[in-house]
C-alpha cells in the first residue's frame, strides 16, 4: 500500500470524480484524471496504472451498451485497424522521450480538442476508410502516449450523427481495443513498474465507487449541461497544467506562463456563456405560450 501523502489523496479525489463523469457520459476518466495527476506524476508512472483500470472500465461500458454494437461496428472497424500501428509507435515514444516533453505534448494536443468540443464544432463526417484509418493511427499514438482519447472520439462520433446508444457503444468498442492493445505494448516494453502498481490501490476503489454513482445521478440531471460543465473543468485544468509544464521546461517565464491558463479560462467562459444562452433560447421556444389553446 502506498503512503497516503498529499499527492495520493489528490489522486484519489481526482479519480473518483473522473470515474463519476465516466459513469455519467461514457467517457472522461483518463481525460480528467491525467491532466490533474500529471502535476504530481510522470506519464511513465501514471499511464500503466490508468491503462490497467481502463481495460476493465471499458469492458464494463461495452457490456451495458451491447445493443448499439450492431449499428456501429462497421463504422469503427477502420479505426480499430488504424489503432494498431499508432499504439506501437506511441508506446515506443513514451519509453524513450523525456517526461517533461511528453507532458507538454499531452497538454498541447488535448487543449484545442477540448475547446473545439466545447464550442460545439460540427461538420458532417462520413465513416470511410480514407478518414477512419489515419484517424485511428493518430488516436493510437495519442492514447498510448497520454491514455486520453475521449475528446477526439466524441468529436468524430458527434459529427457522424450517432444517437446516444450508438455513440456509447462506438466509444466502448474503440476504447476496449485501444486500452487492451496498449496494455500489451506497455508489457512488451517493460513499462509496468512498481510505482505504477502502487497507484492501483487508489484507482480501483475510486472507479468502483464513482462509475455506478455517475450512472445513477445522470438520470436526474440534464446530460448536455453536465457534459458541458465537465468540459469547462477539463479545459481549465489542462490550461493550468500547460502553464506549469512551460515553466518546468524553461520555455516561458513563470509570470507569462500563466497567461495560457488565463486565456483558456476566458475562451471557455465565453463558449460556456454562448452554450447556456442557446440552451435558454431553446427552452423558451419549447415552452407553451400562456393562454394557448383557450378559445375566445
Amino acid at each position: 500500500m502506498p503512503g497516503f501523502d498529499a499527492s495520493i489523496w489528490f489522486l484519489a479525489a481526482t479519480t473518483c470524480f473522473a470515474a463519476f463523469v465516466n459513469g455519467a457520459i461514457g467517457y472522461g476518466f483518463s481525460s480528467l484524471t491525467v491532466p490533474l495527476a500529471l502535476v504530481f506524476y510522470t506519464n511513465r508512472i501514471l499511464n500503466p496504472a490508468i491503462v490497467i483500470v481502463e481495460v476493465f472500465v471499458n469492458v464494463y461500458v461495452l457490456l451495458i451498451n451491447l445493443k448499439g454494437v450492431p449499428a456501429v461496428w462497421r463504422r469503427v472497424f477502420p479505426i480499430l485497424v488504424g489503432l494498431l500501428p499508432g499504439i506501437a509507435l506511441g508506446g515506443y515514444a513514451l519509453a524513450s522521450l523525456q517526461p517533461g516533453w511528453i507532458k507538454f505534448a499531452t497538454y498541447t494536443i488535448i487543449l484545442p480538442l477540448i475547446l473545439l468540443q466545447a464550442a460545439g464544432w460540427r461538420r458532417p463526417i462520413e465513416a470511410s476508410w480514407l478518414i477512419s484509418l489515419p484517424f485511428g493511427s493518430m488516436l493510437g499514438i495519442l492514447y498510448s502516449v497520454t491514455t486520453i482519447s475521449g475528446p477526439p472520439l466524441a468529436m468524430l462520433f458527434n459529427n457522424q450523427g450517432l444517437v446516444k446508444n450508438e455513440f456509447r457503444a462506438g466509444l466502448a468498442l474503440v476504447r476496449v481495443a485501444e486500452s487492451s492493445v496498449t496494455a500489451l505494448v506497455y508489457c512488451r516494453l517493460g513499462l509496468f513498474i512498481s510505482e505504477s502498481g502502487s497507484l492501483l490501490h487508489v484507482l480501483i476503489p475510486s472507479v468502483v465507487l464513482g462509475i455506478p454513482l455517475g450512472s445513477y445521478v445522470i438520470r436526474r440531471l440534464d446530460p448536455e449541461i453536465f457534459r458541458r460543465i465537465c468540459m469547462s473543468f477539463d479545459a481549465w485544468i489542462v490550461g493550468f497544467g500547460l502553464s506549469r509544464v512551460l515553466i518546468e521546461l524553461n520555455l516561458v517565464q513563470s509570470a507569462w506562463a500563466y497567461s495560457v491558463m488565463a486565456a483558456t479560462i476566458l475562451i471557455d467562459l465565453w463558449l460556456l456563456y454562448s452554450f447556456l444562452t442557446t440552451r435558454r433560447s431553446s427552452w423558451s421556444e419549447r415552452r407553451p405560450r400562456q393562454g394557448a389553446g383557450i378559445s375566445a
